[in-house]
Parts: structure tokens; sequence; C-alpha cells
């Protein structure tokens, strides 16, 4: 089949996510290492072409959600630590071993388990110890931990590599935020200390959770997800003031143009009926693309630079907006969903607001159908 036109797709620009890490990076003592989240294919932007250039501008290390992934990315670079932050399921520890790659310990079966997986292939495993301060999720009960860190180094074949914590509302509950942290210190105290200490990696901030980093404070490294994509932090965050560039646009076509009658109600189930004559752009993109349900009657789209207000229910594949304020418009022309055109602009936090959904959630959700076009040029 001949080479057909893009009717939705997303472009990642990862020029601008090898500036965004050198700002990040410039923005973080020299002390404190990079680890670059890049869970759910990199947050919709790609694992393969994501991880790669994120090796290539100086990140230190890589977080994951399950041994899937960090296979994955362990594919395309084997010269960087790669941690795997979810639970490990029986029959999972021999693809950690196999890959290299570092487990989440936060229940003693799971020493037992990792621990024999190790020794049966005569080597060692690398683990993190994660620590629960509030969130509820994984990791041991902070009043356990040290306990539990205690079987973990003596664990033959398991070496331990690092300790974290995950905040639960970093961007909305500062008060909590400041007990989770003062929790999780007060826990590192009470641990033995690692056997080889050079290397091990202590974190608990995010994008999100960023305050500070004094001199003296044992954190040593930090979790680094949304930031790199473009997307700034709360505003009290240490970062906040940094000016990320967006990673990700998000774009459909026009699939026609036509003139619909006063009184015409428009979509599946009628949700909008239509006040007066109004033309209208029918796109080629729908919730089967990453435009959900949730945005039917609120969202607004670009095109020629002007924005066109979405009209009834987003179907599956399609999606009906008001054009009538366009001087011109032609199927073929450009919808953006997310971006910029002609000098305006919509953002991914305006575009999850229609959404009722989070940033994370809205590039999750841009299906695999959808393909993304990279621009790799540096400037």
């Amino acid at each position: 089949m001949s080479t057909l036109p893009h009717r939705c797709w997303a472009e990642i620009d990862l020029a601008a996510l090898e500036r965004n890490l050198g700002k990040i990076r410039a923005a973080l003592p020299p002390r404190v290492r990079y680890v670059a989240v890049v869970k759910a294919d990199a947050y919709g932007h790609g694992l393969a072409q994501t991880v790669a250039r994120l090796m290539q501008c100086g990140a230190d290390c890589f977080a994951v959600a399950n041994a899937k992934e960090g296979a994955d990315v362990r594919e395309i670079g084997s010269g960087w630590p790669v941690l795997v932050l979810g639970a490990v399921l029986p029959g999972e520890e021999s693809a950690l071993v196999e890959y290299d790659l570092m487990a989440t310990v936060s229940a003693p079966e799971e020493i037992v388990r990792l621990n024999a997986a190790a020794a049966s292939a005569g080597r060692k495993l690398n683990v993190h110890l994660k620590i629960d301060t509030g969130m509820g999720r994984i990791g041991v009960w902070h009043r356990d931990a040290a306990a539990l860190a205690k079987e973990l180094a003596a664990a033959s074949h398991l070496s331990w590599r690092g300790v974290f914590t995950h905040f639960s509302c970093a961007d909305s509950d500062p008060a909590f935020t400041a007990l989770q942290r003062q929790l999780f210190i007060d826990t590192l105290r009470e641990l033995p200390a690692p056997a080889d200490p050079k290397g091990f990696l202590i974190h608990a901030d995010n994008s999100a959770g960023l305050e500070s980093f004094a001199a003296d404070s044992p954190i040593n490294a930090v979790r680094v997800g949304l930031l790199q994509f473009g997307l700034l932090p709360y505003p009290d965050s240490l970062l906040s003031r940094l000016r990320p560039d967006p990673v990700l646009s998000f774009h459909a076509r026009v699939g026609l143009v036509k003139t619909l009658p006063a009184g015409t109600s428009v979509g599946y189930g009628r949700t909008r009926t239509l006040e007066h004559d109004t033309r209208v752009a029918i796109l080629t993109a729908g919730y089967g693309d990453g435009l959900p349900t949730a945005a039917s009657n609120r969202a607004q789209v670009l095109i020629h630079g002007q924005r066109c207000a979405v009209l009834g229910r987003v179907s599956m594949d399609s999606t009906i907006v008001d054009a009538s304020a366009l001087s011109e418009v032609a199927v073929g022309d450009i919808a953006t969903l997310i971006g910029e055109q002609d000098g305006a602009s919509i953002g991914v936090a305006e575009f999850s607001r229609w959404c009722d959904c989070i940033p994370w959630e809205t590039f999750c959700s841009i299906t695999q159908r959808v393909p993304r076009i990279y621009k790799t040029t540096r400037r």
C-alpha cells in the first residue's frame, strides 16, 4: 500500500526533551542524580526514541513500572541502572536477573523470592527498598522499614543500592508532604548502613515534590517524569522557575466541512442543538485516538490559529467543531488539539481540564493507532 497521509498524529520534539533535561540538570546541585521516569511508553511519547535521546543527553538512571518495560529499556542500552518501581510478581524474578534490572522491595517474601532467583543464576541482583510514608501503595510501612532493611542487607545474593519513598499530594498539600518527608528522613536514621555507600541512591522527590536540596540532606537523587516532557510543576516547587519546552503536540485533519441549519442536533445522544446556522468541520480524530468523551461540548481546537469549540459528543473516530468564525476552512486543514499553531496554543494542562483528567493521563491516553512523528534536530 502506498504511503497515506496521517489523519491524526502526535509530534514528539526530541530536541525539546534534550533542552529540558539540560535546564533541569543546571537547576540541581551537581551531587543530585537524575532518574528519568519513562514508564507507560515514556508517558505516551514512545519509549525507544525517548530513552535513546535521554541516554545521549545525560540521564543517570531510568525508572519503569514493571519488568517488561525494564527489559525494553535494557535492549536500548546497557550502561544505565534501570529501576522497576512496581511490585515483582512471582515468575518475574528471572527477568530482573537476566536483564540486570533493579527491583523494588516492600516485603520479606519478596526478599526470599528475589534472593533465590539471583542465587539460582549465580549472580547478584540490585534492589531498592521502598518506604511507605503515607501513600499506602507499594512500600514497607515506615515503622517496619528498619527490620526489613536488616533482612535485605543479610540476603546473600541481593545488593542494596537505594531507598526511596513517594509523596501522595506534593502538588496540593505541602503540610502532608512535609510530614512524609520528615518521616522518611527519620526512618533513614534507623536503617543499617549499606555495604557499598558509593552510588547508593536516596530519593523521595518527583517533579512536583522538589523543594530544596540542602547540603546536609541525605537525598541525592530525583525522579523526573512530566517536567522533562515540558509540563511545569506546581508553583512552590524548586524547579517552578524553569520554562521547559513542550515535547508533545497532538493534531488531526479536517475531514469534511458543511453548514447545518439552526435547530439541528449534532452527535450521539443529541447533546447539542445548534442555535443558528453553523458551519461545522468534522475532524478525523475521536476517543479512539485520545480525545475522550469528557471533552464533549467543552474542548476547543485550533484551526488556522483560531479556537473552534467542540460541538456534541466526541465519537470514536471523529469530532464535530464549530468553524463559523473562520474566514476559510477546507478538507485536509490541520486541527491542533494540543500544541501551538499560528501563534496560538492549547497546553496539555488546559486540554486535561476539559477532559476531567490529569496531564499524566492525557499523555498516556493518546492511543497506539496515533502515529508518533519524531523531530530530532537540535537548535
